[in-house]
């Protein structure tokens, strides 16, 4: 079983999750899944058809934001919108839980979160962020900067 990483009381992160990780996410009471990671990307990776499969049956939401590298303003975007809008508590995945931190981290700061906030809250959850802060003060995302 793949470990559930509480970051906020409605968002997890988590690394590669198998079909049968689903139904323990549904028992441990989350109602959406985010998919952070392309299919194809590792040998032995379920596909992004065989996780939505299990998670409608176990009752789960089920969407597929993959990217590599940093997320995209699109993919930032949808990430703040299901952050608002999806039952939850919501769990996302990837390779590690570290794209799926980013997305939810850079979703945080991009509606308005303190970066110094969005940083510790990733930190209590195991992820260090530190190095995006940086990167985070060149860009502008939904139209303002991140940080």
């Amino acid at each position: 079983m793949t470990e559930f990483r509480p970051v906020t009381s409605k968002f997890a992160a988590a690394p590669q999750l198998a079909p049968a990780d689903l139904a323990l996410a549904a028992a441990a009471g989350f109602r959406t899944i985010i998919n952070n990671r392309p299919d194809g990307e590792g040998p032995g990776q379920p596909s992004g058809a065989e996780m939505r499969a299990a998670a409608e049956a176990a009752g789960l939401a089920y969407h597929a934001l993959p990217f590599q590298g940093l997320p995209p303003p699109a993919l930032v975007e949808a990430t703040a919108r299901l952050l608002e809008t999806a039952e939850g508590p919501i769990l996302a995945y990837c390779k590690s839980g570290t794209r799926s931190i980013m997305a939810w981290a850079m979703a945080q700061t991009a509606t308005g979160a303190a970066p110094d906030d969005v940083l510790a809250i990733a930190a209590k959850a195991g992820y260090d962020l530190s190095g995006v802060r940086g990167v985070w003060k060149k860009m502008i995302w939904l139209g303002r900067p991140l940080g």
